[in-house]
């Protein structure tokens, strides 16, 4: 018997998000791989739950990967978690799941929450077709050119963005693609989540605080 490695989404703010099944993954398997220990510490704090973790980052990739295929050929299920949400999403992952798939483990998706979907959700803009682009790259040039590339599909864009480059993004989109229809979501399901729906002609009278982290959608021509 080989081990599994599962994929959990966990909560990206409120606790109570948790499904059932991802909380049952997390009491059966064997180690917890964990972009930030810390953070999955928390979580299973919260929840009462005791588990190895293993620290797993796309910079210690090849340093813990051995380590893994073998926890794994000796029958360890293991899971793994982002700081919060889906993994794999704008975190660290990808280059595991294929490995594991390349030698043949099984990978479960144990599905749960993602600040993309739950942004698109609320934002009122279509939701028929979408792009998710992440964090954009911090050279104006490099960020411009993505904005117009993509801005001309038939498909509301989606980006993180953090407090400090949330405003100058905002402007880069402006300038590049016009008067849009936007939505920013600040730290939603937390405490001091908050929603601004916009065009981007009234930018400069929007009061947005610049605190948390932040989901940019940005409408269809």
């Amino acid at each position: 018997m080989a081990g599994k490695l599962y994929i959990v989404a966990s909560p990206i703010g409120n606790m109570d998000d948790i499904t059932l099944r991802a909380l049952k993954v997390l009491k059966d398997v064997s180690y917890i791989l964990s972009e930030d220990t810390r953070e999955t510490h928390k979580l299973l704090n919260h929840f009462e739950i005791q588990k190895s973790q293993i620290s797993y980052r796309d910079q210690n990739h090849a340093s813990v990967l051995v380590k893994i295929i073998d926890l794994m050929d000796n029958d360890n299920d293991l899971a793994i978690l982002s700081d919060r949400g889906t993994p794999l999403i704008s975190d660290p992952g990808f280059k595991l799941v294929r490995e594991v798939i390349n030698k043949g483990f099984e990978v479960v998706s144990i599905p749960g929450p993602s600040s993309v979907i739950a942004s698109l959700v609320v934002s009122g803009l279509p939701t028929d077709k979408f792009t998710f682009l992440g964090f954009l790259p911090r050279t104006h040039s490099q960020r411009v050119k993505i904005i117009h590339k993509y801005g001309e599909l038939d498909s509301t864009l989606i980006f993180f963005e953090s407090p400090y480059r949330i405003l100058k993004l905002l402007q880069e989109v402006k300038n590049t693609l016009g008067d849009r229809d936007v939505c920013v979501v600040k730290e939603l399901t937390k405490l001091h989540e908050e929603i601004y729906r916009f065009n981007l002609r009234d930018l400069g009278s929007v009061k947005i605080d610049l605190r948390g982290e932040f989901v940019v959608l940005v409408s269809k021509e």
